[in-house]
Parts: C-alpha cells; sequence; structure tokens
C-alpha cells in the first residue's frame, strides 16, 4: 500500500478518535462519540492488516488468514461480553478490558526483542529501541496485574478494604529502582541473552502493580479504575513505539493523557491527591485517630409515608448510587420522577464523581433509564440546593453522602467532599440494613433527626413508592 494512502488514513483514523473523546465528555453527544470510536479503530485494523499482508511476503496470505480469524474470535466474544454484562458489571468489564491492554503491550515487547536483529540496527538506536521495549514491557505489567487485582475487587473476590503493609512506600520505591536498575544489564547484553533481565523485570513489575492497587480503599476505586485506564493508554503507546506504529502511539496517548486527566479531575473533586491515590496513603487508614462511632436512634418510613412527603414537597433531589444499579431500579426512579413532576414537583438529581465504581457510572445508567439530562447535575453544581429542598432521596449511595467526610477528622474518608443531603428538611435513605458502605466506613447520617430509613430491595421499594405516589 502506498505510504502516503497509509499516512492519511491513520490521520482520518486519529482524527475520528479525538472526535470519539469530545463525544464521550457529554451524555447528549456520547452515542456519537462512540460511533466515531468504532469506525476509527475499525479503519486503523483494516489499514492495518493490509499494510502488514503486503509486506509480510510469501506468507502473507495464510499470515493475513490467521490475522482475520483472529479479528473474528475477538468480536464474537467482544460482541457477546457486550450483549451479556448488566450495567453493574461494566467496572468490572473495564477492568478486564485495561488488563487485555497490559497483556498485549507485554507479549509485543518480548516478541520484539526476542525477535530482534543485532546487527540491523546502528550502537544508538539498539540501545532506543532496547529502552522502548523495557518501558512498553514494565508498564503493561503493572497495568495487567494491576487491572486483574482492580476486577478483583470491583468483582467482590477480594475485599474492598485496603492492604497496608508496614513500609509499604520504601518497598514501592526499591521496585522502582530495582526495575530501572536491571535496565543497565539488559541493554548492554546482546539478544537474546537479555531474556532473563526483563522476565525477572516483568515479574516484579506485575508485583508492583499487584500491591499498589491492592494498597487502595474501596472508596477510590473509581479513581483507580480511571487511572488504570490511563496506564493502559501509555502501554499502548510504548507498544506503538516498538512497533513503529505512528496510530498506536498516537491513540494510546490520547487514551493516556484523557484517562489522566480524568483522574485528575476526580481527585480535585475528592480533594485529593493524585500521588496519594496512586500509593495509597490518603484514606486508607494512615490516620492516628479513629473514626468517632455512628450510634443514636433510626427511624424508619414506610413507602406510603414517604409518598404523602413526596407529593407534599416543591422540590425534591434524589441521589443514586451503586444499590440503585444493584437492584435495577433505575427504571422504577425515572418512572418516580415522571410522576413527581407531573404533579408540579421540582425533581432534581446529584451525582457525585464518584458515585458507583465507575468514572459516568450513574450518568449512564440514568440516561439508559431515559431521565431528561438536564435535571442531572454534578456535586458542584447542586451541593448548595439541599439547604432548600424539601425531600432528598438517597438510593443506594452510602460514603457519598456521610457527614463524616466533613466533620471527622478521624474517617477514612474525612477530606473528601460529599453531597451535603442532611441540610435538607427531609432525606429518606433507601438501604437493606445498617451495614458500612463499599469503603467500610459506617455512615452518622442515618442517626440524624431529618433522616428517615426506607429498608429493602431498593427495586421493590421504588415499585412500591411509584404505586403509593400515583394513586
Amino acid at each position: 500500500m502506498n505510504p502516503g494512502v497509509i499516512s492519511v488514513a491513520y490521520l482520518i483514523a486519529g482524527v475520528l478518535f479525538i472526535r470519539s473523546l469530545g463525544g464521550l465528555s457529554k451524555q447528549e453527544t456520547a452515542k456519537d462519540g462512540n460511533l466515531y470510536g468504532m469506525v476509527g479503530m475499525a479503519l486503523a485494523v483494516v489499514v492495518t492488516a493490509i499494510m502488514w499482508s503486503s509486506g509480510a511476503g510469501a506468507g502473507s496470505r495464510s499470515g493475513l488468514a490467521l490475522l482475520g480469524g483472529a479479528v473474528l474470535i475477538g468480536t464474537l466474544i467482544g460482541s457477546g461480553l457486550a450483549r451479556r454484562v448488566e450495567m453493574t458489571g461494566m467496572p468490572e468489564l473495564v477492568a478486564v478490558l485495561h488488563s487485555f491492554v497490559g497483556l498485549a503491550a507485554v507479549l509485543v515487547g518480548l516478541s520484539s526483542y526476542l525477535s530482534m536483529h543485532e546487527g540491523a540496527l546502528l550502537p544508538a538506536e539498539r540501545e532506543v529501541h532496547l529502552v522502548e521495549i523495557w518501558v512498553g514491557i514494565a508498564v503493561g505489567a503493572l497495568t495487567f496485574t494491576g487491572s486483574i487485582i482492580a476486577w478483583a475487587k470491583l468483582k467482590g473476590s477480594i475485599s474492598g478494604k485496603p492492604l497496608l503493609l508496614p513500609g509499604r512506600h520504601l518497598l514501592n520505591a526499591v521496585i522502582a529502582i530495582a526495575i530501572v536498575g536491571l535496565a543497565v544489564p539488559f541493554v548492554r547484553a546482546s539478544a537474546p541473552s537479555g531474556t532473563l533481565f526483563v522476565l525477572l523485570m516483568t515479574a516484579i513489575a506485575g508485583g508492583l502493580g499487584i500491591h499498589l492497587v491492592m494498597a487502595i480503599g474501596g472508596a477510590d476505586m473509581p479513581v483507580v479504575v480511571s487511572l488504570l485506564n490511563s496506564y493502559s493508554g501509555w502501554a499502548a503507546a510504548s507498544a506503538g513505539f516498538v512497533l513503529a506504529n505512528d496510530l498506536l502511539i498516537v491513540t494510546g496517548a490520547l487514551v493516556g493523557a484523557s484517562g489522566t486527566i480524568l483522574s485528575i479531575i476526580m481527585c480535585r473533586a475528592m480533594n485529593r491527591s493524585i500521588l496519594s491515590v496512586v500509593f495509597g496513603g490518603f484514606g486508607t487508614g494512615d490516620s492516628k485517630s479513629s473514626a468517632a462511632p455512628a450510634t443514636g436512634e433510626v427511624h424508619e418510613l414506610k413507602a406510603g409515608e414517604v409518598a404523602e412527603r413526596l407529593t407534599a414537597a416543591k422540590s425534591v433531589i434524589i441521589v443514586p448510587g451503586y444499590g440503585m444499579a444493584v437492584a435495577r431500579a433505575q427504571q422504577a426512579v425515572n418512572e418516580l420522577t415522571r410522576i413527581l413532576r407531573d404533579k408540579g414537583v421540582k425533581v432534581q438529581f446529584a451525582i457525585h464523581p464518584v458515585a458507583g465504581r465507575l468514572p459516568g457510572h450513574m450518568n449512564v445508567l440514568l440516561a439508559e433509564a431515559g431521565v431528561p439530562y438536564d435535571i442531572v447535575h454534578e456535586m458542584d453544581e447542586i451541593n448548595h440546593e439541599f439547604s432548600t429542598t424539601d425531600v432528598v432521596l438517597v438510593i443506594g449511595a452510602n460514603d457519598v453522602v456521610n457527614p463524616g467526610a466533613l466533620d471527622d477528622p478521624g474517617s477514612p474518608i474525612y477530606g473528601m467532599p460529599v453531597l451535603e443531603v442532611w441540610k435538607s428538611k427531609l432525606v429518606v435513605v433507601f438501604k437493606r440494613g445498617m451495614a458500612a458502605g463499599y469503603a467500610g466506613v459506617e455512615n452518622p447520617l442515618f442517626f440524624h433527626d431529618n433522616c428517615r430509613m426506607l429498608f429493602g430491595d431498593a427495586k421493590k421499594s421504588m415499585d412500591a413508592l411509584v404505586t403509593a405516589t400515583r394513586e
């Protein structure tokens, strides 16, 4: 294929990826963003396959057939997973996909090193190429194992509580120094005699990925998923350098940069440093004091009583959480919203930056249920309105409405901005029981005088509330 045609095709694909990121930044344009991304990726795969087969020599037909078969198998598996996965399973799926990118970077780096011809490169070119391989494998291994641990935590196979080893920061520093230090003998060794060094480094980097994510608490998991997305992008960019593929470099850099920016935005919204989240040094039990025990009397309401309060209210704010997703209550929430708005009640939604277990998780759920975009607001836009709100419904949320984050220095989530629902006239919390949230922190909100509990499955409670409100 003509090099000029390849360059133009790659440029078009790159523009489509940029348009995809732009579209995904807003709910209204998210579908278009996905479409741009799919078209760009299809174009990139087809052009790369043609370019590779045209230069593959006599074995191009068989090689192209193998490539086509691999793409077909991957397409069938991916489409099958996408159709079957529930919205509650999206965080785990995203984490698994990140791990695939990391593993691919490792395999590309190892393959490139084992097939490298020493005499084909000048000394400076050889050293640069070996450094590219080293960095790509290191980032890929860290992304792979870190994403697997994140998947296990999100799935519940591993506890969401942080694993805080003694001297963990020193351990991380030693591992990082070892990864850098091993690069010296690797670069000096002739291929493939440096294989032992690169395999040892891969294991060490993989261990670092496990330790970093194990040390991060449940409250920070949405940030971790975003950060791993960034890592996967940098891993892909590293693979692009190894393969000398410009589009892979650009695509990886786009994903890596956007993931990093999103992680920083989320950390700022939580009043945290991104470095403290990465190294598990904030909000993970490092505080010398302990959280004040949440005690008091719990007041309960039934669905009929909540319906009476809602129909008599002038303004209502709904705060969705992961519990709503698990109960699949979003459709009932949308129905309740429609009924109340028809009755003249002002209804709005308040979304915390880390609500759910994936950035934007709640926004996608509400959009899927048909909730109008213009009544869904981020924390900074709506927090000031709680003081003038009659009723707040907290559906399956816990840590993001915990007042201990503001007034209890001993709380593991102290310093994190939260939705100040307790300032409203009445707060109704939909919850199965009195268990702590995903971060393992008790919530004193439940004992406030203006807080009432509606116990039970969120879907059944919402269905009963819809019926009572409609009457």
